[in-house]
Parts: structure tokens; C-alpha cells; sequence
């Protein structure tokens, strides 16, 4: 039985943070600035650069590059972690963005596997993540696991243990899987020193309660201060009150999904004063009715939020 001693007190939540774009859709590198003020405000953790709610897949590799070094500058002397995304499609152009994420001093690095031609058994997967770790061989890696996303369904206990035997750096998982049956042997794999970073915001209470170290997550960006009240709840023991607000949470995510879930982010962003800018294609941002639909049911659910004690 779960008591509130086997819970830790607090786990780092980690943004992953949207690349602000101009109008027209190009880098606007001068807002990550007011960006990484809002998240400090917020009281988030660290980031974690180029990932999927970042775009990196409709992003050059020169903007990677860019974006990761703008990050790593505003970051510089804060508390932040900055681990920053090299996985790409190129192996070769993944371990260049790892090394240029070692040169510029990032915290870490993380990689999703390739997803266009697929590993398709555990060994490869580790063969491709070690190639892409040894790009950065100062800095901690943590493999990225997203089958929503790549479309790789492999069994990343598995991957864990035997990437730990052949990565010096491997510092763990992002894992961003609702297999909670998975996430309980993954946990189960970790060495030492090595960290579950839970990717599922919506599923977050379960995760921590199974054994997560920490989280990375888009919504974050919003209401970090509601996880914690969540997690806070349920360290007391008082499960109820944890179930509410993680049931609050999961409305969020609904309400960013209905018009499509990263142009509605972003749209609420600019809409709290973080002109962060539109998605680029084959993304939509949501219509101007949709813009309406969606700030209206915002801001009645940031009401609730007030009530409920877990003001973002």
C-alpha cells in the first residue's frame, strides 16, 4: 500500500517549451527570453529544447542549433536544467546536434530513435542511440520514447538495460508512453542514478504514485503550479484532493485538443502576453472562431483553477 512516505516530496517538472515563430514563420529567437521568464515565474525545473511540442521535425538543423544555443544563453547562471533534443531522422545529423549541444554547454541531451526507417528490434534502437550519445560524450543521454509519435513499439525496459551496458552517459528515459504496465518495468530497470522522466502530463499522478522521477510536458508552460498542488496532495495523503486536481488537468488537455493541441498552446500563450507565434505547417493554427471557442473555455477553466486552489 501506497503511504504518503514512499512518495517523494517533489519531483522536477521540466517544460518542454513551443518555438516562438514571427508571423510569418520564422525563428523569433527574441522571445525565448520572456519565455524562459514566465516558465522561472511558473517555477518549473529546467527545459527541454527542440523536443515535439519545440516542432524540431519542421525545424533545419541550422534553427536547432540555433534555438539550443539561445537557450543555453538565457539559462546561463539559473538553476535550469537544459537538456536539449538531438534525435533526427540522419543519424549523423543527430550526433552533430549532439556535439553542438555539448560545445555550447547544454545540461543534456535526449534522442528519439529515427521513425521514418525504423529500428526494428531493441539492439538497433541501442546501436542508434549509442551513435547519437557518442556525439556528446560529457553529456548525460536519455533515450526518448514516444510510439504515439514514431511509431516504434519496442520494449524500452529492454532498451534501458542493455543501453546502460554500452552508454557510459545514459542517464535514462523520457518517456512519453501511457503503458503504465511498461512505465512500472522501466522504473523497475533504472540504475543508479538514472531517471524515469514521465511524458504523459495527463497522467501524471498514476506515473509518480508507479514510480517516476520526474516529468517533462508541454503543459507546464500553464500551470505548473497545479502539478505541484497535485503532487503536494498526494505526499500528504490526501488522494482525494490529488485525483481532483489531476482530473482538472486532463480538462486542460481537452480543451487544447479539441482545435488541435499545439496551435491551441500556443495560442493561449500569446493570449497570457507570450507572443510565442503560429505552428508551421503541415500544423494549423486553430480559426479565429476556434480562437474565440478556445480562450472562452479557458479562461473558465483558469477560473476553477482559483477555486480549486492551484491558481497557475
Amino acid at each position: 500500500m501506497l503511504t504518503p512516505a514512499s512518495l517523494p516530496a517533489r519531483i522536477p517538472l521540466i517544460v518542454a517549451p513551443v518555438t516562438p515563430f514571427t508571423p510569418e514563420g520564422d525563428l523569433a529567437l527574441g522571445t525565448v527570453e520572456a519565455l524562459a521568464q514566465w516558465l522561472v515565474r511558473q517555477g518549473v525545473d529546467g527545459v527541454f529544447v527542440n523536443g515535439t511540442t519545440g516542432e524540431s521535425h519542421s525545424l533545419t538543423a541550422i534553427e536547432r542549433m540555433q534555438l539550443a544555443e539561445r537557450w543555453v544563453e538565457v539559462l546561463r547562471g539559473s538553476s535550469l536544467r537544459c537538456i536539449i533534443h538531438v534525435g533526427s531522422n540522419c543519424l549523423r545529423e543527430g550526433r552533430e546536434l549532439a556535439s553542438h549541444a555539448q560545445r555550447i554547454g547544454a545540461s543534456g541531451i535526449a534522442a528519439l530513435a529515427p521513425s521514418y526507417f525504423k529500428p526494428a528490434d531493441v539492439g538497433t534502437w541501442v546501436e542508434c542511440a549509442a551513435f547519437l550519445a557518442g556525439g556528446a560524450p560529457g553529456l548525460p543521454f536519455h533515450a526518448y520514447d514516444l510510439p504515439a509519435m514514431t511509431g516504434i513499439h519496442l520494449a524500452s525496459d529492454r532498451f534501458l538495460a542493455e543501453a546502460t551496458r554500452k552508454i557510459p552517459t545514459m542517464a535514462g528515459l523520457k518517456f512519453s508512453n501511457p503503458d503504465l504496465m511498461l512505465l512500472q518495468r522501466c522504473v523497475a530497470t533504472l540504475g543508479e542514478g538514472q531517471e524515469l522522466l514521465f511524458g504523459c502530463d495527463e497522467q501524471l499522478l498514476p506515473a509518480v504514485a508507479l514510480g517516476a522521477t520526474g516529468a517533462v510536458g508541454s503543459t507546464y508552460h500553464l500551470t505548473a503550479p497545479l502539478y505541484r498542488a497535485m503532487q503536494t496532495a498526494a505526499s500528504a495523503g490526501d488522494w482525494s484532493r490529488a485525483r481532483r486536481l489531476q482530473g482538472h488537468a486532463l480538462r486542460m488537455v481537452e480543451i487544447l485538443a479539441r482545435q488541435g493541441y499545439l496551435g491551441s498552446l500556443k495560442t493561449v500563450l500569446t493570449h497570457l502576453g507570450i507572443p510565442v507565434g503560429p505552428v508551421r505547417l503541415p500544423l494549423r493554427p486553430p480559426g479565429a472562431d476556434e480562437v474565440r471557442s478556445l480562450l472562452d473555455q479557458w479562461e473558465i477553466w483558469a477560473k476553477d483553477s482559483e477555486i480549486l486552489g492551484a491558481k497557475s
